[in-house]
């Protein structure tokens, strides 16, 4: 085996001051590292398995050391052979076979130099009997001109095989949150790995792990009473000149405006779609409120397809409005209605998932009023006593919120129950309705259902959108008890002091000023 000494990294060397300039986002950054291993070893998955037992995975450990401000990736991968070290290190030199993972020829270099000037690899290939170390110093390359760099070579056993890859002095160190999205991206890029045992990757020793989203099992809107229907359709479209899209959509059985959408896959490495950042064109999902939008997801492989050189986007040319108005059909046929399911089914745990929210709504409210709220649930919280006794509910059932205002010279209490009963009745109720002759402050008591199918209606409310609505529930609560004590029998009476209230009492701009 012929000595390394150096490596000539001509042409391409103005190209490495443009590379810290791409657009690329932490996650997919590191995904360039991992690509390249997993391609290591699916190309030498033979060897190394004879090597290292039937058992191999390949490991993946990704390391951010923040008070060295560096991070590394190390591998058991194949390693970086001889003959392909010169190639390796070029910018734009596309491999021999360009049909897998590592494709461009750019995406070690390029992601290394967006993170940071100063890189370094180290490797040993499966076989060989050298660990090959060399350093990239990117400011003095390119003032320089330097068309060629050193290699530092040890002898090492050759049934070593790695590759440590370190970057140095990084420009943009991850932490906080920023690393909790690398971790959630990682695991959502890598899934299909991740779900057949043959990789681990692990960051800052964490190894990550896919968690599968719940399918709806319920029976079809068009038989309510009929069979359960898992609601997961299997996708094959055959797009013409070699293009293909094969994979399923289904119901999510909880809504989630982050996590619902499409996951494209080519090579199944995921393109478009990692978590939060999920595929939802408007043909098939709709607006932003929609329950398509909030519940439907499903993952797409495709074939035929082109990616941007940062894998970050599909090539689509002609062919995405063909494919769209194909998956529509597949999913919103008489066979499977998937689509007009979604849009038909409503489920009590969806009011339930935002309980958190329309709590604070109601609590807004009080403390705008009267600076304080009492909840049922709240550490220490007495029991409230609106004067009359309250069909009976499990507290569990109950949000409870109290405030005062003052409404045609009288003072009053209102207690706002948010019920959350599965059997809801009314949307409204005046639970406690007080008579004309009770002394001051007079006390009145409404429930509003959430679980009632006028609420079902908006799933996506958030605490502005309930402080409105349950604005609105109140002054229309008090608006009758007030027109019915006042013998006013015209209809009107309700909307104007519905208006009157609005205006004058639950109004947040009077309040605030």
């Amino acid at each position: 085996m012929k000595q390394l000494n150096s490596v000539n990294i001509r042409p391409g060397v103005n190209v490495l001051s443009v590379l810290p300039h791409l657009n690329y986002k932490a996650w997919y950054a590191l995904a360039e590292f991992v690509d390249n291993a997993i391609q290591s070893s699916l190309d030498q998955r033979r060897a190394l398995r004879t090597a290292d037992g039937s058992d191999y995975r390949l490991r993946i450990d990704i390391d951010f050391l923040a008070f060295e401000n560096a991070i590394t990736i190390n591998d058991n991968a194949a390693g970086i052979a001889n003959h392909d070290y010169q190639r390796a290190f070029r910018p734009a030199e596309i491999p021999p076979d360009a049909s897998g993972l590592s494709e461009f020829g750019m995406g070690m270099k390029s992601a290394a130099c967006w993170f940071a000037p100063n890189w370094s690899v180290r490797t040993t290939a499966l076989g060989e009997n050298v660990e090959r170390t060399i350093i990239f110093n990117i400011d003095q390359i390119v003032n320089d001109s330097i068309e060629e760099l050193h290699v530092v070579s040890i002898p090492v056993a050759t049934e070593n095989h790695y590759t440590e890859i370190r970057l140095d002095n990084i420009r943009r160190f991850p932490k906080g949150n920023t690393v909790k999205k690398i971790k959630e991206h990682l695991s959502s890029i890598y899934r299909a790995f991740i779900r057949d045992g043959t990789i681990t990757i692990t960051v800052d020793g964490d190894a990550l792990s896919y968690s599968e989203p719940e399918i709806l099992v319920v029976p079809s809107y068009r038989d309510p009473e009929g069979p359960a229907v898992t609601w997961k359709k299997d996708i094959d479209i055959n797009l013409g000149e070699g293009k293909s899209a094969a994979g399923f959509v289904a119901i999510r059985k909880t809504i989630s405006n982050r996590l619902a959408g499409l996951a494209l896959f080519r090579r199944n490495r995921l393109i478009m779609g990692s978590f939060d950042e999920t595929y939802r064109p408007k043909d098939i999902f709709g607006a932003s409120n929609s329950y398509a939008y909030l519940r439907v997801f499903g993952e797409i492989h495709l074939r035929g397809f082109q990616v941007s050189h940062t894998k970050d986007g599909i090539k689509w040319e002609e062919s995405e409005d063909t494919f769209l108005k194909q998956l529509r059909r597949q999913i919103s046929g008489k066979d499977f209605p998937l689509l007009q399911q979604v849009r038909e089914y409503r489920s009590n745990k969806d009011a339930k998932n935002t309980r958190g929210v329309a709590k604070a709504a109601a609590s807004s409210i009080a403390g705008r009023l009267n600076k304080q709220a009492v909840f049922a649930d709240a550490p220490g919280a007495e029991p409230i006593d609106t004067g009359a006794p309250l069909p009976t509910l499990p507290e569990t059932k109950l949000e409870h919120v109290r405030f005062e205002l003052r409404f045609r010279g009288e003072n009053w209490i209102v207690t706002i129950e948010l019920s959350y009963a599965d059997t809801p009745s009314n949307w409204l109720d005046i639970c406690n309705r007080p008579l004309i002759t009770d002394p001051e402050p007079r006390e009145i008591t409404i429930r509003i259902s959430m679980m009632h199918p006028f609420m079902a209606q908006y799933p996506t409310l958030d605490s502005e959108g309930f402080t409105g609505l349950l604005n609105v529930a109140a002054a229309m609560a008090l608006s009758e008890v007030a027109a019915s004590e006042l013998a006013d029998r015209h209809p009107s009476a309700i909307r104007r002091f519905t208006n009157e209230i609005l205006r004058n009492q639950l109004s947040k701009r009077i309040i605030d000023d």
